[in-house]
């Protein structure tokens, strides 16, 4: 299975089909004029600042390339219920962490390429990379409509104007679904997948990549509804944390895991995530469901002893948007969403602490993705 090409519109995108569809990919300049607030939110809503433009840097998510990790918004508040969907925000950083003010805006109808003659109505992000090594992340997205749901990867670098080196042959998958950020689970220079058996709860596998791309199937992982990888013991490669019915199951060193019954946390929750939160260099647990817990990291892997509630300063359900390290400090910070209907949420930022807190209680910022709604 196939999936085609699509060019981005947005000048310097690269474009990609391992994987995706679309492209888009924010290269600094002027935020767009339709990511000014709407009047109902202009007085509470940061100024809009220039979006600075860097020289290109190694730093992830870095779309501007100032060396700064930026934060992408994928689901932002409508202008009303059932509305469109607005599009997909992105909240630059800066040496002291996110500022609001400076953000930006990517509409479907500004953005995105017509496919077939036809433009589409909504665009979601499925990864971010930098598709051709020139320190600007780029941003790869499926649209709808089209979308033909095929699977395939092609070489880079990739052009400017979006093209592969070279477009390699379908890879033989143990699965169809790719789940969560590629990352190099072994440590060797090469980005690995994980990759369901199908779409929903099921087995996972690890994909191991290389100079041939992703080819080489290694660990297998429990069925669950969520996985997370991290530093979660004492191998030297990634390991991962799988959300299972029956509690969180841990399965280490991935490239050398022995299939059986992994390690067990007695704790249950449908989403995790896994940062290094206090910067001692392994990674904490990070579960939600009706609430955020912290599980610390420790030699043998995340432990349910010393775990911290964290509360959300807004009311309502959290959602973990992110887990990395915004600042500069060497410790992760937590992003929290709550949303209240459509039309309302809250975005916090809870700067990661080398305490037994893990994080800040209070958040260090607060501000709503209603910013990014267009004037009517």
């Amino acid at each position: 299975m196939v999936r085609s090409l699509r060019r981005s519109t947005l000048p310097g995108a690269a474009a990609l089909g391992c994987l995706l569809l679309l492209t888009a990919c924010g290269h600094g300049g002027p935020a767009p004029s339709d990511a000014s607030p709407t009047p109902v939110r202009a007085a509470r809503a940061p100024a809009l600042l220039p979006v600075p433009r860097g020289e290109g840097s190694e730093a992830p998510d870095d779309f501007n390339g100032d060396g700064h990790r930026d934060l992408l918004l994928d689901d932002l508040v409508k202008a009303q219920s059932h509305a469109d969907d607005a599009g997909i925000g992105i909240v630059y950083g800066s040496s002291r962490g996110l500022v609001p003010g400076t953000r930006q805006l990517l509409t479907p109808k500004r953005y995105a390429a017509p496919a077939d003659g036809q433009s589409p109505a909504v665009f979601e992000t499925e990864a971010t990379c930098d598709l051709d090594g020139d320190g600007f992340t780029d941003l790869v997205v499926t649209t709808d409509p089209p979308y033909d749901g095929h699977l395939s990867y092609l070489r880079g670098p990739f052009t400017r104007k979006g093209a592969p080196r070279e477009a390699a042959a379908p890879l033989a998958s143990p699965g169809e679904a790719p789940t969560g950020p590629a990352a190099d689970v072994n440590r060797d220079g090469y980005d690995d997948l994980v990759v369901r058996a199908s779409a929903g709860p099921g087995k996972a596998y690890v994909v191991l990549g290389g100079p041939d791309g992703p080819t080489r199937t290694g660990a297998t992982l429990p069925a669950g509804t969520d996985v997370a990888l991290g530093a979660l013991g004492r191998g030297k490669a990634l390991d991962a944390a799988v959300a299972t019915a029956s509690g969180t199951a841990l399965r280490h060193d991935l490239p050398t895991a022995i299939p059986g019954t992994p390690s067990t946390l007695d704790t249950t929750a449908p989403t995790l995530h896994a940062a290094d939160l206090d910067g001692d260099g392994l990674s904490e647990l990070i579960t939600a469901d009706s609430g955020v817990r912290l599980l610390p990291g420790s030699a043998t892997g995340p432990t349910t002893k010393g775990s911290v509630t964290l509360n959300p300063a807004s009311k309502g359900a959290p959602q973990i948007l992110a887990a990395a390290d915004f600042d500069g400090d060497g410790r992760a910070d937590l992003v929290l969403r709550t949303v209240r209907g459509e039309t309302t949420d809250t975005v916090e930022i809870h700067p990661g602490a080398a305490k037994a807190a893990l994080v800040t209680p209070k958040p260090s910022l607060t501000f709503s993705t209603s910013q990014f709604l267009p004037r009517p």
